[in-house]
C-alpha cells in the first residue's frame, strides 16, 4: 500500500513509519524537519518537508497515495494549539484534491473518559490532566467534529496513556463505542492497530477506543 505519514518524527509516528517500511509499504513522509529522521528511513522512504500548518509545499503531498495516516502532536500540549484541527482539515482538503479518501488519525481517551474508569483514575483526569491539557483536548475535540462533516473515509484512534513497551499485537479495541477501562497501551502496539485498521472498514467514519 502506498502510504503518507504525517507526525512520523513523533513518538508513535516513528513506531508507525517502523512497522510500515518493515511490512513492505511504500512510504511518503511529510516531516516539518526531515534532519530528525534516521539515514535509515530517509533511504527506505520518500521525504517531504513541510509544516502541517502551511500546505504550500507540501499539498501535492497525497497524489498517488491509497491512504493517509496521521499521528500529529502538539509540541506543547499545555499552550494553545491547532495542530489537531487545523493541520488536519489542511490534510483532508489536500486528499479531496488528489482523490484520497483513507485517512486515519490519532486523538485521546482523555477527551471522555470510560465511566468505569476508578474513581481515583478519574478524579485525577478531570482535576489534573484535562485542566493541563484542555488547549490540546479543545482541539483535539474540534478536529473530531470537523472529520465527523467531512467526506473521507476517517478513523479516529483514542489512545490512553502511552508507554514505550514492546510491541505485543494483544490489545482491545472498541469501535464506536467505549472500552472499558483502557488503561496504557505502548506506541508500538498503537501503532501495529493503525495499520491493522487500514483495511478495516467497520473502522471507516467511527472513533476506535484502544488499550490493554
Amino acid at each position: 500500500m502506498k502510504l503518507l505519514i504525517v507526525g512520523a518524527t513523533g513518538g508513535t509516528g516513528a513506531q508507525v513509519l517502523d512497522q510500515a517500511l518493515t511490512a513492505g509499504h511504500q512510504v511518503t513522509v511529510l516531516a516539518r524537519d526531515p534532519s530528525r529522521l534516521t539515514a535509515a528511513v530517509t533511504g527506505a522512504a520518500r521525504v517531504v518537508t513541510g509544516d502541517v500548518l502551511d500546505p504550500a509545499d507540501w499539498r501535492s503531498a497525497p497524489a498517488g497515495q491509497d491512504a493517509v495516516v496521521s499521528c500529529l502532536g502538539a509540541t506543547d500540549g499545555r499552550g494553545p494549539t491547532r495542530v489537531y484541527s487545523r493541520g488536519t482539515a489542511h490534510l483532508v482538503a489536500a486528499m479531496r484534491e488528489h482523490g484520497v479518501a483513507r485517512l486515519l488519525c490519532l486523538s485521546s481517551a482523555g477527551l471522555d473518559p470510560e465511566p468505569d474508569v476508578p474513581w481515583f483514575q478519574r478524579l485525577v483526569i478531570r482535576a489534573v490532566v484535562q485542566p493541563r491539557y484542555r488547549n490540546a483536548y479543545a482541539d483535539m475535540a474540534a478536529m473530531e467534529a470537523a472529520l465527523a462533516g467531512s467526506a473521507v473515509d476517517w478513523t479516529v484512534v483514542r489512545a490512553p496513556m502511552l508507554t514505550d513497551g514492546p510491541l505485543t499485537g494483544r490489545y482491545r479495541t472498541a469501535v464506536g463505542t467505549r472500552l472499558p477501562r483502557p488503561g496504557r497501551i505502548s506506541r508500538a502496539d498503537l501503532a501495529h492497530y493503525l495499520l491493522t485498521a487500514l483495511d478495516d472498514r467497520a473502522t471507516h467514519r467511527a472513533v476506535v477506543e484502544i488499550g490493554y
